[in-house]
């Protein structure tokens, strides 16, 4: 088994997208990427830009030859959009993709439990783009591919509704894609731990954002600390590389757990680029020129200027 990250918070974008090839098939699972929108009344560094181009490009890539199309949820880091920002993945340039390919993938999606109106209209809108039925996969099994029933995005009973987690076995290796867990539910944590997983991919808790409580961040820990005595390799991200609060809070699961556990950048042996963690410094150390976003959008500027910075914010 094959496993990469194509995209997320460590990797420079908003995301948990990846690529796992097992047997004779390439899955591509949540083929989103986004950029926090206005963080800290900041929009997007151009340097976010330019890193979220490379790894839109990298999903559409992947796509290219995938056998199947996994979505965990429909919110925009993790889908393609008919109505992307352009920061997002548009699903006309996915549809162009499949449309190419003279087997169409096949595609595996969450159900319509516990999807809001506006997410009931997405997964409408994006099954018209891709001319797909967008089955429902909760709970179904193809032999290589095992999906959960929903499980919650984060907090049982919150606004944020339900996704379905992904287990793809191939021998001895088992790899389980928990989407946006968050770690606050003990039973979707306990279900992954009864996948029997080697390799797990999650997002970790939002610890930048104020109202997670501290009875919240101890749940989290103790799953977090669950899980990666569970598994031989722990992968958390999202979420939690949104800042150095996270970073800090993984470098001491690892150091607790003593286990395999780091975030996707030190999965794929890359640097960490934490570029949301860091916009402030970015807009600090590269001043934006005036109106810039909005010549992007009209396609009148690009972000070369700004990609030779990528080795040095790897430094930060």
């Amino acid at each position: 088994m094959q496993i990469e990250v194509l995209g997320t918070e460590s990797l420079g974008v908003r995301g948990l997208s990846c690529v796992v090839k097992a047997k004779d098939r390439k899955i591509v699972i949540d083929p989103g990427v986004a950029l926090g929108y206005n963080r800290h009344g900041l929009l997007p560094h151009p340097l976010q830009v330019a890193v979220g181009e490379t790894v839109r490009q990298k999903i559409l890539t992947a796509l290219e030859d995938a056998t199947d199309i996994v979505f965990s949820h429909f919110h925009g880091d993790h889908v393609p959009l008919v109505d992307a920002n352009p920061y997002q993945m548009p699903a006309q340039k996915v549809a162009a993709v499949c449309q190419a390919q003279a087997k169409k993938p096949l595609i595996w999606a969450k159900g319509p439990r516990g999807l809001s109106h506006h997410m009931t209209s997405r997964a409408q809108s994006l099954r018209i783009a891709l001319g797909s039925d967008l089955a429902n996969a909760e709970g179904q099994n193809d032999g290589l591919l095992t999906f959960s029933m929903p499980v919650p995005h984060g907090r049982r009973g919150e606004r944020g509704g339900m996704v379905m987690m992904t287990r793809i076995e191939e021998g001895k290796e088992v790899f389980v894609h928990a989407s946006d867990i968050q770690l606050f539910d003990d039973e979707a944590v306990f279900s992954i731990l009864k996948w029997h997983p080697t390799v797990v991919l999650a997002s970790g808790p939002p610890l930048y954002l104020p109202q997670i409580s501290q009875k919240l961040r101890k749940i989290a820990w103790y799953n977090a600390v669950r899980l990666a005595h569970g598994v031989d390799t722990l992968i958390l991200d999202h979420h939690l590389m949104r800042s150095k609060t996270g970073c800090r809070w993984l470098d001491k699961l690892s150091a607790t757990t003593e286990h395999r556990v780091g975030c996707a950048a030190d999965f794929m042996g890359l640097h960490q680029t934490l570029l949301e963690a860091w916009r402030q410094r970015l807009y600090a150390e590269m001043p934006v020129p005036e109106g810039w976003h909005d010549a992007y959008a009209r396609g009148e500027v690009d972000t070369r200027p700004y990609c030779d910075w990528i080795p040095r914010v790897e430094d930060w």
